[in-house]
């Protein structure tokens, strides 16, 4: 079966729903506002520069579920899905996915982002599997600790093919679409990439690739 592979973040949707998290989480008053938005923005930026230490930005993204349930959470997260996700969801996207699934192709959405930000995001679009960085969960609630293989450079790389191994599959005729450099080590295994309204680096390795550049937006 061939699989169609999608990062989420400006890529599905106009924006990074983790960095939206935190600005959301600061407007709640869930964190010390002040401090907790500065660290957002500079994590972020070491992403956009492929610089992150992503155990220490796991450690502080999932810092604000420390000791709360899923349960608990669910409704907040419905709250940060209609002000903050539904506005970004884009209709172009909406349709790719629906042209891969007419084709029969099996759908996979692998980020960065935790599981929890990230699945009814990935709901939303309709698809079902997902590999997204795993958050601890001990005695039903969050310990604000992550857990297993972050899904981020070439951990997604290393989660998909375990993935692949559980599901009996492999990226004969693969598709994977991503706007940004960090997915570079996947980009590079599947049969068909894609860059999608890419970062400037991504888009300079997409033409000495001769991968194509498409925009879901406008």
């Amino acid at each position: 079966m061939t699989l169609a592979i999608f990062d989420l973040d400006n890529t599905l949707i106009q924006g990074d729903s983790d960095h939206l998290w935190g600005q959301f989480v600061c407007e709640q008053g869930l964190v010390d506002s002040g401090r907790f938005a500065l660290d957002n923005e500079r994590f972020y930026r070491d992403y956009q520069a492929g610089k992150l230490d992503i155990d220490a930005y796991l450690h502080f993204a999932l810092g604000p579920l420390r000791g709360r349930s899923p349960e608990e959470l669910a409704p907040l997260h419905r709250q940060f899905m209609r002000e903050k996700i539904e506005p970004i969801m884009l209709p172009r996207a909406q349709a790719l996915i629906a042209n891969h699934r007419q084709q029969g192709h099996r759908l996979l959405v692998i980020t960065a982002t935790n599981h929890f930000i990230t699945r009814p995001i990935v709901d939303a679009f309709g698809i079902e599997d997902l590999l997204a960085c795993d958050a601890e969960l001990v005695d039903g609630r969050y310990t604000g600790a992550p857990t297993g293989i972050p899904s981020y450079h070439q951990g997604k790389v290393l989660r998909l093919q375990a993935w692949l191994a559980t599901q009996q599959l492999n990226l004969a005729g693969s598709w994977f679409y991503s706007d940004s450099h960090n997915d570079l080590p996947l980009l590079e295994r599947v049969d068909f990439a894609v860059a999608v309204d890419p970062d400037a680096t991504l888009r300079a390795h997409a033409a000495t690739a001769g991968w194509p550049v498409i925009s879901l937006r406008g």
